[in-house]
């Protein structure tokens, strides 16, 4: 059976870049029946925050993102210590002493002599009597020895991926005050939950390389890998918080239409073009990804907002009737009310407006050359409620006065009336007009 996993670290809010690993696995679960695990990654006490871990269930859930169970790393502790003992007793794991200040030291060297900053596997030289000595003034880390081999695969989206291990440092698994790290908590949770499927971001590529090599010292099944391309801003830069917001929280409190994030992130980046969905079922339905690239993604928040104004404006009038009757608009023209506004309409918020417009009447938007036939046509309209006809009735009354016709006629009365150039068609909004329009 196919399970995926979606493994974020409570450090902060989830963001637009990290929901890409979660649609990609999620849709890769839903499409072959599988089993798709929220996995919190909070193995560091001191960043890991639960505010994080409620908020990102929140997001999710606004998305309709829904997980089949949720695993906590934090609770397996116990799970990672006889994991390490069996690599330990199988000599694939090794202490190591250097400090980090050692550490770099010997890197800036190795640079310096035109040769790759690897890990020397000095420790390795070690007697017992020299760890012992050297645990009397030192904490140890504990490191994966690699086998220095060819490392390959084929990636569901890079297609055939080889790296060679001896270009890569032995990982650390196990810091110096005992913490076990991403690299090897993943593996061995990946292995025991019969993780089938993992797509995750590009700049993973090296960690599936040592992580494969885990997984077969653990006895584990290697899963089917897919790096996809990392966001950048619409013109290519570093995503930062200059290019707008980038937390999907902040997204959903501006009032973005999940779907909208769906839609655009189940395409982006793919030979696919974008289109609006109106469930997270098309959504998994048209995704392939096979169809997604390597080249980084351009993400522009901006376009969310034509999304999100698509979403809304094909929305039944049922699922926006409890907005609507909030806002005050009588039962009898709401239907008609949304009917006029839907297409005009970004966020549901911004319904309110234009009830202010028909409950109150707006300020008249009137040039200077258009105040007296403003004027003479305000004089030829009666007082609501006003019907279907009323505005072909009252511009052919305006044009058989005043002589005006098109342009001339229909705009500034338009912008007398709901002070815009744009809006619903104005035989729509007459007969929704409470008040009678003036200067």
């Amino acid at each position: 059976m196919t399970t995926t996993r979606f493994a974020p670290s409570p450090t902060g809010w989830i963001h637009i870049g990290n929901l890409r690993a979660a649609l990609f696995n999620y849709a890769i679960a839903r499409q072959n029946g599988g089993t798709f695990i929220l996995r919190i990654d909070d193995t560091d006490p001191e960043r890991s925050k639960e505010e994080y871990v409620e908020g990102l269930k929140a997001d999710l859930t606004w998305l309709g993102l829904k997980w089949d169970r949720v695993e906590r790393q934090s609770l397996r502790l116990a799970q990672y210590a006889e994991a390490k003992a069996r690599l330990i007793a199988d000599g694939r794991i090794y202490e190591c002493f250097e400090t980090p200040v050692e550490l770099d030291l010997k890197r800036k060297k190795q640079l310096n002599m035109g040769k790759p900053p690897v890990y020397d596997r000095a420790a390795l030289a070690l007697t017992d009597a020299e760890k012992d000595e050297l645990r009397k003034t030192r904490l140890s880390h504990w490191r994966f020895k690699l086998d220095l081999e060819r490392i390959e695969w084929d990636d569901g989206i890079l297609g055939p991926i080889s790296i060679d291990a001896a270009s890569v440092s032995d990982p650390v698994l196990f810091k110096e005050d005992g913490q076990v790290l991403y690299t090897f908590a993943s593996v061995v949770d990946d292995v025991e939950m019969g993780i089938t499927d993992i797509v995750r971001g590009g700049d993973h590529v090296t960690n599936t390389a040592t992580q494969i090599q885990i997984i077969k010292a653990l006895g584990g099944t290697v899963p089917r890998f897919a790096h996809h391309s990392l966001l950048t801003g619409p013109d290519g830069e570093k995503l930062s918080k200059r290019i707008g917001a980038l937390a999907l929280r902040d997204m959903r409190a501006k009032g973005i239409a999940p779907m909208a994030v769906l839609s655009l992130m189940a395409r982006l980046g793919s030979s696919d073009p974008v289109e609006m969905r109106q469930s997270v079922a098309e959504v998994v339905e048209g995704f392939t990804l096979g169809h997604f690239g390597s080249a980084p993604t351009k993400f522009d928040p901006a376009d969310l907002e034509p999304l999100t104004a698509r979403y809304h404006a094909g929305l039944p009038f049922d699922t926006v009737k409890d907005q609507i009757a909030a806002l005050g608009v009588p039962d009898a023209i709401a239907p008609k009310f949304w009917d006029a506004v839907r297409e005009n309409i970004t966020f549901l918020d911004d319904m309110a407006g234009w009830w202010d417009l028909f409950s109150m009447g707006a300020k008249a938007e009137v040039a200077p050359e258009d105040t007296e036939f403003v004027a003479q046509a305000f004089a030829l309209l009666g007082n609501p409620p006003y019907a279907a006809d009323t505005w072909s009735t009252w511009t052919n009354a305006v044009k058989e006065v005043t002589g005006r016709k098109g342009k001339g006629l229909f705009m500034p009365l338009r912008k007398a009336v709901t002070g815009a150039e744009r809006g619903p068609e104005m035989a729509d909004v007459m007969p929704l007009m409470q008040v009678k329009p003036g200067l």
